[in-house]
This record gives structure tokens, sequence and C-alpha cells, in this order.
């Protein structure tokens, strides 16, 4: 039977309702890194809205690792309980709460796009950031940052940063743990040989630049609980096709190693690792192909993400084995409902929210 968008997903013991994720999506508005009455409405209004699996914005595993000072972190036991309402609030919808485990690297210590998005000097509130080699990220608005090349003590840090992140979220109710190996933050930048030159065994070769993605996410898979999946978000691309990058290659290469760690499904974006990137012309779908390649090359399961706007779009990308999760962004941000009109839209009945019934469509 072929499966489609209201097929339920079952991953490591743990099953997905429908193939519809709301995507990671960074709100700017967690004060120190709590999580405040907005993250409990933005994402709960998503789990009444139908979605299967709600995923939270990127969630900084430590200070230094925050893209800007109001990113929602999860460094302590109180940052953890401060979500623990709206993951609370989500199962109680019949979705499954995610959280994304994050590390800026060198894009961290920057002002929420709305206040210009450039970077934020130490000497007015900013941090010195991290990342494998002591080159800045460019920053087209502003001077960068200092940036600190990371000793293998840091590396050790970092990995155990995530391991104990990922116990505060699994103490709290979170049903899927994501690495966040995408878009030019730490980890991409230690897999891209745009950012990572060092000559030890993180960098150099392929499988040396894919180590510490590989040892994060074996550190989550260790503390995760056996019924519950693990996710990792790569971008396939860097988008530089005249400098020596990651391309779709290495993508297909490290989603079978990232399977080995533990990942139990990839999830594929791409670029964010320097301004220069060459986007393509973005269309309805534009990344789907990436995801379609790395389906091809890995055992996990896949989730596409990247201009998914309609319900029969979503729809066929599952139907057509492209992908195996239809991971859905600015189109959740429009309509909070969009599972729900989905459903109507093509012909299946689904269960409403019992205060919303009277609004069902006839």
């Amino acid at each position: 039977m072929t499966d489609s968008l209201f097929t339920p997903l079952s991953l490591h013991g743990t099953e997905l309702p429908n193939r519809v994720m709301v995507s990671p999506m960074c709100q700017y508005s967690a004060p120190d890194g709590y999580a405040t009455d907005w993250h409990q409405v933005h994402l709960g209004s998503r789990a009444v809205g139908g979605a299967g699996t709600v995923m939270t914005e990127a969630t900084a595993v430590s200070p230094a690792g925050r893209i800007s000072r109001r990113d929602l972190g999860i460094w302590s036991d109180d940052h953890a309980e401060a979500l623990r309402d709206p993951v609370s609030f989500i199962r109680e919808q019949g979705s499954v709460p995610g959280i994304q485990l994050a590390h800026a690297g060198r894009k961290a210590s920057t002002r929420p796009p709305w206040d210009g998005g450039g970077p934020v000097p130490v000497e007015t509130g900013g941090w010195e950031t991290l990342a494998p080699t002591a080159t800045p990220y460019p920053h087209p608005d502003g001077d960068p940052v200092p940036t600190r090349r990371m000793t293998s003590e840091d590396i050790e840090r970092v990995v155990d940063q995530f391991r104990l992140a990922a116990e505060r979220a699994r103490d709290v109710g979170f049903g899927i743990a994501e690495v966040h190996a995408a878009h030019g933050y730490l980890l991409h930048e230690f897999l891209s040989p745009v950012t990572n030159d060092r000559d030890d065994e993180y960098g150099g070769s392929f499988e040396n630049r894919a180590r510490l993605a590989c040892e994060v996410t074996e550190a989550v898979r260790d503390v995760w609980p056996d019924d519950q999946p693990v996710f990792v978000r790569i971008s396939a691309t860097d988008w530089l096709p005249d400098r020596q990058s990651w391309d779709l290659d290495d993508s297909a290469g490290l989603a079978p190693l990232l399977a080995d760690a533990g990942a139990d499904l990839i999830d594929v974006s791409s670029g964010g690792i320097h301004p220069d990137q060459q986007v393509p012309e973005s269309g309805p779908g534009y990344q789907v192909p990436y995801a379609e390649r790395v389906n091809a090359a890995t055992e996990a399961a896949v989730g596409a993400v990247g201009g998914i706007t309609t319900p029969q779009q979503a729809d066929q990308l599952i139907r057509n084995d492209r992908a195996d999760l239809a991971i859905v962004g600015r189109e959740h941000l429009r309509n909070p409902y969009f599972t729900l009109e989905a459903a109507h839209e093509l012909g299946v009945d689904v269960e409403w929210p019992k205060q919303y019934e009277r609004g069902r469509f006839d």
C-alpha cells in the first residue's frame, strides 16, 4: 500500500501520527535562553493544527552556542524546565514534540534579524565564537567577532554539552532529539572544507571532517530513550560551486555514517556556510531533489524541507517515495492549521480538537 501524507511513520519505536513536521524556526524570543509564553503558543498552536511532529527552534547547548542572546537554550536544568509545559501541551494534542539541539559556532553573537542581524562585538555584549579554525564568519553587515580555533578539550566539551542537553530534553518529555549539523553552524563548519582546514583527527579527510557530527550523534543516541528517534539536520550542499566545498556527493556519503552513529532520520536542508553562496532560484520543493539523493544513499528515513507549501505537494513527495517526512516551515508561520486543512483537501478524515470541531469543513 502506498504511503501518503497521513500514513503514520514508525521510527525507533515511536509512531508519528502523520508525515507533517513543523520545521525548526528561530523565534529570537527567549530572554537569556528561557522559553516563554510565546513558545507555548507558537509550538502549541501547530500541534493543535494537526502536525504530527512539532520541532523547536535551534536550542543552544551552551551560552556560547547561541546565535543571538535571544536564542532558546537548554544548557541548564532550569532552561529545560521552562520547556516542560510546551512539551506536555504538544503531547496532549497527539503530536510528537522534538527539540533541535544546536551550537552556532562562528555564526554566534549576532543580533536578531529585526535588529539588523549583524555581529555583536564583545565590548557591547557579544562573545568570542568557537570554530574549527580561527577564521570568523565574514558578516556582510558588520565587523566579525573574534573566533577561536577549538582545541581538543573544546571539542570534547562540546560533545558533552550535546549529551547533557539531550539528557535534559529527555527528562522533560521530548520525543525526538535532532542534532543540528546544517546552515553554517558548528557541526557543519567541521564538515565543510570551506571552514575546516585542520590537520588533526577532525580535519583533512572526509572521514575526519565528519567525525564530530558522528560523535555528537552517538553521544545523543547514547542517552536518548531506546524507543525514541534521533534526527540529524544537514546542509546537502554549500552552494559554492567555484571552490572546494561540501556538496551533494558528500552528503550522500555522510548519511550512512550518521545512520551508523544512531540517526533514524536525516533532515535534508542546504546552504549557510558562507555569504558568497550562490543559491539557485527557489521554487516549490526546490530542495526535495537533495533529499531524494540522500534517501537513495541510506537506510535511515529522510525528511525534505524547503518550499513545501501545498498539501498536494507534500503528499506527492511521500507517495513518490522521494522522502519519508514533509518538513514545512514558512507555510506553518502563515497557517498553523496547515495539516488539518491538508487532510480536508486530500479527502482524509482526521480527528479535530473538540474545541474546534464546529469549524470543520463540510
